[in-house]
């Protein structure tokens, strides 16, 4: 269908749009669009007197239609006359013998074409000179030898800057530049840090301006270095040629310091960067500091420093990074809808901060009506076809301008489905799920209707869709004859007499009216199409849908050519459902097992064509039923029906029987024992097993029949068999076919011998009063027809008889045991045996023991605590033992700081115990117990609060009544913290303190005699006055202090 085919737009919009061959343009095959600069004018520097003719501004546009161009100079458009200087070659402007005065300025290239109109960004003509020096005398210099001297280069006018070198005497006799000497490239200024008498001579300034394609040099008058008699004598640095306190660059440019000084001996210069680290980028000598390609993170505060033996001298300056407009968010070529909103951005960086302006169609923009500027966004509301154009965003600071471009394209277009027409063969699969796009190019947008033959699918009166209300995933439900969404934002009231009958999920369709289906069955297949309209027209595209699956179950499953092993199964076709059968599966059940398993087949893998397979691996005279299902790249189908039953050949045993081993039993017998086969590996009828044995070492072997697949030992008796003898035996197995193969050979023993040796030397002893320790040695191996498998305790009371005895019995070759569960106070007899599996031998003669008194019954009664500092008190009344229990040796006390922690044991001889406790101790638990030979007591439990009990009185101690006195090296610290009614004396070398803390009065004296200086301090704090002396007599001065603090008033004297 062409353009014309469309319906046509109504008379009121044919008003506001062009002809149908514009807005129809866009389907054509030729896409037009609006210039796009490739090349765009440069600054340009062209010398005066120059022999070049003419100079050329570059500018090229890439457009279709082609673009047109014109020049602006200063913003005025330029007259291209044919007799005019100013001509242009394509898109380049030429200017024939230009000249300064009318030349100089700034110039933009504009390029249009239908689509819209660019403009380019401004480019710089400008003009370099270099003048000549003046031509008056320069003064001469005169200057004492040693000292530093500095000679003025005053260039003449020029544009751009220059490189400056120094002659002396004649040309080219340059001045080297080196640590005594410096030319500033700034100035051009020459230093000399310390003259010596081989600078005398005439100096020159010599100046060289570098342009696009020519070089200009010119030099000054000369100026006479004298020297008068040299000054020997040293002095400081002092820096002349200095950097500015504020050095201003554009990021990625090179950027000079310059610094030198005076001084003898001749300085040496430093840089450093006071706020931040030394960057790699500097590099340069030492009057100059040069940052190469710098960045924000070089700037700061820099220092030069100038150092020689006389002293130092510094200048600090900041480097201040600017940075020219660059993009870091573009508009691009946008094709909006007409009607629709459109919002654009651009971003750009720099220093300062760039502003942002718009052109459209290289003019001004401004907020009008429907479109607002705001900075870096453009926005429009309900584009009209005029709103199409070049448009233009701009950033700029004192730096420079940057330029980004992008056409706006507003379309009016009837729904045309060629470029995107709906799929025209769907394939689906079954129970899945199946996207359908439908995106006709058109603009504004299309309405979007689906139907499925003639089925409405949207707006039908079966159901309705709310669209652009719910996210896509969200599922309505249909009713009989109404429906609802369910949400929770609108709760919906249903009353059970309403019966849901289908779920929407099946059938979605997006905003972008894209058809989703899921859950896809065979009643889906059939057309679907896809109705697009606008008001420039209406068009449809239709698409089949077919669903695949896996395919269905194949037919008539046959089992021919039954052997032991294998059969022959065939079987037809099932319906492929549109999808190829790519192979067959086949499996099996038996009789013992209702799953279904997957067979081998020859071949391994059966191909889709296939008909018929061979069914290998099977089990011998084993039931049988088969099924066999087909799959494809969807999936594996449906199985088919069973085939009828069939049992498969008998054949020999192929599997020995397993578990083979055996032992024990009575005197003279030898006991063989193995796992029963399975029904699965029995093979046929008439199973049984064949049983194989000898003496270990001899050449003969044994055989007996044991008939029936149940069984599961055999009995061998003869008189000749020694107790313990080592036999090898193995099994196979047979039925009606054959025999099976034989199993590996296992190592039987014949019945064992009870133990013929009894245990010696046994002791008992109490424990507790309900436990002994039982130890003996052990009888020898070789008395032991058989395994030793351990000893057994009999115990019993005296007077009872040993048939009555308790016993315990241990397992390896233990020769000691702990026995429990007496009865305190009571006399035991105790006799050990060994024993193995034939049973136990003769008993170790007997030995007694009489276990301990029970603990005393009584808990500890009367428990208090008091709380002092960070310890808890507690104590509680003695246990007495009776007469009839044993001893109380002390005291045991569980401790828990709460119900969730551990528990801590705690010891105690007495009926009292201190117990730390941290600064936040709120309440513990505390069980306290009695312990002794006869084990631990009933315990008595108490839960201690912090704010219970009784606490400890005031510091009322007993006064300490006796005499202390030290007459040896003392190297600890006398520590009272009573009443002190006693004297303290040491009359040896003191090392350590002496501190007395008491809360009543002190009533002694204190002395210390020394035959060294004392070095240790001397503390005494009261609650009450001191009125007592405290001498200290020294060989030596005294260096420590004596510190005496009271409550009130001190009334005594303190000398030393």
């Amino acid at each position: 269908m062409g353009c014309g085919s469309h319906i046509a737009p109504s008379l009121l919009l044919a008003q506001v749009l062009p002809s149908p061959a514009v807005w129809c343009q866009a389907q054509s095959g030729t896409r037009s669009y609006g210039p796009v600069f490739e090349e765009q004018p440069s600054h340009t520097l062209f010398p005066e007197g120059s022999a070049e003719e003419k100079v050329t501004l570059g500018c090229r546009a890439r457009a279709n239609p082609p673009a047109t161009y014109r020049w602006k100079m200063n913003g005025t458009e330029l007259k291209l006359e044919p007799d005019s200087r100013y001509r242009l070659v394509a898109g380049d402007l030429v200017i024939s013998n230009p000249v300064k005065a009318k030349d100089s300025g700034s110039y933009q290239c504009v390029a249009t074409n239908s689509r819209g109109t660019v403009v380019s960004r401004e480019a710089s003509l400008r003009f370099g000179f270099l003048q000549e020096f003046s031509a008056e005398e320069r003064d001469p210099v005169k200057i004492t030898e040693g000292w530093g001297v500095m000679f003025t280069c005053s260039p003449p006018p020029h544009y751009p800057g220059l490189s400056y070198r120094w002659l002396l005497n004649e040309f080219p006799n340059f001045i080297p530049a080196d640590g005594r000497r410096f030319i500033s490239q700034t100035t051009g200024n020459l230093y000399i840090a310390k003259t010596e008498a081989s600078d005398l001579g005439n100096y020159s300034c010599f100046a060289t301006s570098h342009m696009d394609f020519i070089t200009k040099s010119v030099f000054s008058k000369f100026s006479r270095l004298s020297l008068a008699a040299e000054d020997a004598r040293q002095f400081p640095p002092s820096i002349k040629a200095r950097f500015p306190a504020d050095t201003y660059a554009l990021a990625g440019q090179l950027v000079t310091l310059e610094c030198f000084a005076f001084g003898n001996p001749v300085p040496r210069i430093k840089w450093r960067k006071l706020d931040g680290p030394q960057s790699s980028k500097w590099i340069g000598s030492e009057p100059l500091l040069q940052i190469q390609h710098a960045g924000f993170e070089d700037e700061g505060t820099y220092e030069c420093e100038a150092e020689n033996a006389k002293g130092r001298d510094t200048h600090q300056g900041r480097i201040i990074i600017h940075a020219q407009p660059d993009w870091l968010d573009v508009i691009s070529d946008t094709e909006a809808d007409i009607g629709s909103d459109l919002r654009w951005s651009c971003v750009a960086s720099g220093k300062p901060r760039p502003t942002v302006r718009w052109l459209r169609d290289g003019q001004p923009l401004t907020s009008q009506n429907r479109i607002e500027v705001s900075g870096g966004e453009l926005r429009f509301s309900k584009l009209v076809l005029e709103d199409s154009g070049m448009y233009q965003c701009v950033a700029e600071n004192k730096h420079g301008t940057v330029y980004a471009s992008a056409e706006l394209t507003v379309q009016a277009l009837a729904p045309d489905f060629r470029l995107n027409p709906v799929k025209r063969l769907i394939p689906a699969a079954r129970s899945g799920k199946v996207i359908i796009p439908c995106q006709p190019r058109a603009a504004p947008k299309a309405t979007v209707l689906w139907t499925k033959g003639t089925e409405l699918l949207v707006n039908s009166s079966r159901y309705k869709l709310l669209r652009d209300i719910f996210p896509l995933d969200f599922c309505p439900q249909f009713l009989k004859d109404q429906w609802e969404f369910p949400n929770a934002q609108h709760e919906q009231i249903f009353y059970p007499s309403f019966v849901w009958l289908l779920s929407l999920c099946r059938v979605t369709i997006t905003a972008d009216g894209t058809l989703i289906l899921q859950n896809i069955s065979k009643s889906d297949e059939g057309k679907y199409t896809c109705f697009a309209e606008n008001f420039m027209g209406k068009a449809n595209s239709t698409g089949i849908l077919s669903v695949r699956g896996p395919p269905g179950p194949p037919g008539g499953v046959v089992v021919r050519d039954i052997g032991d092993t294998s059969v022959q199964l065939s079987w037809s076709r099932g319906f492929d459902n549109h999808s190829p059968i790519a192979r067959y599966l086949i499996e099996a059940r038996t009789l013992l097992s209702s799953q279904w398993k997957q067979m081998r087949t020859n071949p391994v893998n059966i191909e889709g064509n296939a008909e018929t397979a061979q069914v290998v691996n099977l089990i011998p005279w084993m039931d049988y039923e088969f099924r066999v299902l087909a799959s494809n790249i969807l999936g594996i189908g449906e199985p088919s029906l069973p085939s009828s039953k069939i049992r498969t050949k008998e054949a020999a045993p192929t599997v020995a029987p397993s578990g083979l081993g055996g032992g024990g039993g009575a005197p003279n017998e030898l006991i063989i024992t193995w796992t029963p086969t399975l029904r699965d590996y029995q093979n046929g009828d008439g199973f049984g097993y064949i049983v194989s044995f000898r003496r270990k070492g001899s050449q003969e072997w044994l055989r007996a029949r044991v008939p029936h697949a149940e069984s599961l030992h055999f009995v061998y008796r003869n008189e000749s068999i020694a107790p313990y003898t080592p036999f090898e035996v193995k099994i196979k197995a047979y039925n009606r076919k054959g025999e099976g193969p034989e199993s590996l050979t296992a190592t039987v023993y014949s019945a064992e011998e009870e133990p013929k040796a009894a245990p010696y030397r046994v002791t008992a002893k109490s424990v507790l009063s309900s436990e002994m320790d039982v130890s003996w040695e052990p009888v020898e191996q070789g008395e032991v027809t058989g395994v030793l498998l351990g000893y057994e305790i009999r115990y019993w009371k005296d007077g009872d008889k040993e048939e009555a005895a308790d016993r315990v019995r241990t397992a390896g070759l233990v020769t000691s045991a702990h026995v429990t569960g007496l009865n305190p106070n009571t006399d035991y007899h105790v006799s050990v045996r060994a024993y193995n599996r034939a049973g136990t031998g003769p008993p170790s003669p007997s030995t007694n023991v009489t276990t301990t008194r029970p603990p005393p019954k009584r808990p500890p009664g009367n428990i208090s605590w008091t709380f002092s500092g960070s310890t808890v008190s507690i104590k509680w009344d003695p246990v007495v033992a009776k007469a009839d229990e044993s001893a109380v040796t002390g005291y045991k006390m569980l401790y828990r700081q709460d119900s969730h922690s551990a528990p801590t044991l705690y010891l105690a001889s007495k009926s009292h115990i201190d117990i730390p406790i941290p600064e936040d101790f709120t309440h513990a638990f505390v069980q306290i117990r009695v312990t002794g030979p006869g084990g631990d007591g009933t315990p008595a439990e108490v839960h201690i609060l912090r704010n219970s009990g009784t606490r400890a009185p005031p510091a009322t101690a007993t006064a300490l009544a006796t005499h202390i006195t030290v007459t040896t090296a003392l190297t600890t610290d006398i520590t009272v913290t009573t009443a002190l009614t006693t004297d303290i004396t040491v009359t040896t070398a003191l090392t350590t303190d002496i501190t007395v803390t008491t809360a009543i009065t002190v009533t002694t004296d204190i002395t210390v005699t020394t035959a060294t200086a004392l070095t240790t301090d001397i503390t005494v704090t009261t609650a009450t006055p001191l009125t007592t002396a405290t001498t200290v007599t020294t060989a030596m001065p005294m260096t420590t202090d004596i510190t005496v603090t009271t409550s009130i008033p001190v009334t005594t004297e303190t000398s030393q």
